[in-house]
């Protein structure tokens, strides 16, 4: 009897060694004579077990990792195609306590099913949720939508039913669903996860906001940094085209829906909505004014949907299950589960989705295991490289829109960061100066123009320490001139890790401590 063996193929496995381990596995079962069928999956977001592979036992996948292609020839003398004892035996994967306490919603299938199997992906639960989308009139889709409370993913957290409704509303002969999968914030990789361990996923999700709002085209706006997903988006397209999930005839309900792949050129920038859109139509991705709204005016001057990747894989499930029973998990005003990414200076890197109300104490303790070094945390950078730093103090906040709002920080794209006390935060928050004025599309003049001043008066202040106030004054300044002057959030945004170490780390710039008097 032929054994599964379930090897990783997202990106993070295969750089350190996922592919090497496939084809050992594969050798060695000749060399034994035994009959094995490898199975390409997703990853679980255990990163620091990667390649973690599962072998099936009697219908019960036994986790081993991280497993080396040296390692192999030893896994299957030990009877791992038993679940035998190893000392890279880690037991029945789903009692491993990183992933039995979470909640997994979107990445329900992430590392489990075949992410380009069609059948597999319908017995997970896939394409319920298009089905019953196609059951209900447009009106009664977005009304589900709006029930569940689903914020933007991306880092805004516009409520995604107003977004839905008011292109629906909008009166155009064509429209557009654009997923915006420019995942380029630091520390993030749930969209990468997704598309590369679920891309049907986002596929159902699309076909649905299209189904709500009357259009029948779609683009997946991808970084050129990702070809791995790029080559796995590109081959769930063709198998959703032949199985009549894509095309003109969309699981035989005559609606009519297409979807293509759009590579991006690099540009942080294109990650806001608007520049994106401009970079779709070949110009150079400058953001727009706004008005008008992409909603009304967006790609090619039509009423256009942009929502990222974890806001179009949250869809399907909605719409099997119900709105309510989505609005059923988190807090307050932040509804549903959130894919928090754990990276920087952690015992134990990963994806973990959770609803929102958790804190940050539970994601880099429970989960993350303190840090890598040994040493204290000192900070921990949330959502993304232009998202506030906060200190050990503020670790017990839950993570929701709101209660981030009021200490001046944003929960993002949900990736968290982590520093030990060894960090100096005058060079992070000059980090974040650099960063801007390296990236800024230069359409406004605060961020062109500010974003190069501010490093120029960090450089100063850094080689002056100590007790440079005046220095400090201005730098607080230009941040309140950037927060209220910018177009868009990079230059709006990059004022919150260097307020926030101003206020919380003022030691590392040669200050004295001061009152948190500002917005971050």
């Amino acid at each position: 009897m032929s054994r599964r063996i379930h090897i990783p193929r997202d990106a993070a496995a295969r750089s350190v060694g996922a592919d090497r381990v496939s084809a050992a596995v594969a050798a060695e079962a000749r060399r034994r004579g035994l009959a094995v069928e490898i199975v390409a999956t997703g990853s679980r977001g255990l990163y620091w077990l990667e390649p973690l592979v599962e072998v099936d036992v009697a219908g019960v996948r036994h986790a081993y990792g991280p497993v080396t292609p040296e390692a192999v020839p030893d896994l299957f003398a030990a009877g791992w195609l038993e679940g035998g004892a190893h000392p890279l035996a880690l037991g029945p994967t789903a009692d491993l306590p990183y992933l039995k306490g979470q909640t997994r919603l979107v990445f329900s299938r992430v590392g489990i099913s075949d992410p380009l199997s069609l059948a597999d992906y319908r017995a997970q639960g896939g394409l319920a949720g298009l089905e019953q989308a196609l059951a209900l009139t447009p009106e009664a889709i977005v009304a589900q939508v709006e029930a569940s409370g689903l914020r933007g993913r991306g880092g805004a957290g516009f409520p995604t039913g107003v977004k839905w409704r008011t292109v629906r509303n909008a009166g155009a002969g064509q429209k557009y669903i654009v997923c915006n999968a420019d995942e380029g914030d630091s520390g993030t990789f749930s969209d990468r996860m997704l598309m590369e361990g679920d891309p049907f996923c986002l596929i159902e999700g699309m076909l649905i906001a299209g189904l709500a709002v009357g259009a029948d085209r779609g683009y997946i706006y991808l970084r050129s940094e990702y070809p791995d997903a790029w080559d796995t988006l590109e081959a769930a397209l063709r198998i959703a085209r032949r199985e009549g999930v894509l095309g003109d005839d969309v699981l035989g309900s005559g609606r009519r829906f297409e979807l293509s792949l759009f590579k991006g050129a690099g540009a942080y920038v294109c990650g806001e909505e608007t520049a994106l859109l401009e970079s779709m139509e070949g110009k150079r991705g400058l953001v727009r004014a706004k008005p008008p709204l992409p909603a009304l005016e967006g790609l090619f001057g039509m009423p256009t949907v942009v929502n990222n990747v974890i806001t179009l894989a949250s869809v399907p499930w909605i719409l099997a299950h119900g709105g309510a029973a989505y609005a059923g998990y988190g807090v307050g005003r932040s509804r549903g589960t959130l894919p928090f990414q754990l990276a920087g200076n952690l015992r134990r890197p990963g994806l973990v989705e959770a609803p929102f109300g958790i804190t940050l104490e539970a994601l880099l303790h429970d989960y993350g295991g303190g840090s890598a070094s040994g040493r204290p945390l000192r900070a921990v950078q949330v959502g993304g490289p232009l998202g506030a730093y906060l200190p050990a103090s503020q670790f017990h906040l839950p993570l929701d829109y709101e209660t981030f709002a009021t200490v001046g920080a944003s929960v993002g794209h949900g990736g968290i960061v982590a520093f030990d006390d060894t960090v100096d935060m005058a060079k992070m928050a000059r980090y974040a100066l650099h960063f801007c004025a390296e990236e800024s599309c230069g359409k406004c003049t605060p961020c062109r123009i500010g974003s190069t001043r501010g490093v120029e008066l960090l450089d100063a202040m850094l080689a002056g320490r100590p007790n440079q106030t005046n220095d400090d004054t201005l730098l607080r300044d230009l941040c309140q001139t950037l927060l209220e002057g910018s177009l868009c959030a990079l230059g709006g945004m990059t004022p919150y890790p260097v307020l926030s170490a101003l206020n919380h780390y003022p030691e590392d710039f040669g200050l004295a401590p001061k009152g948190k008097e500002d917005p971050a």
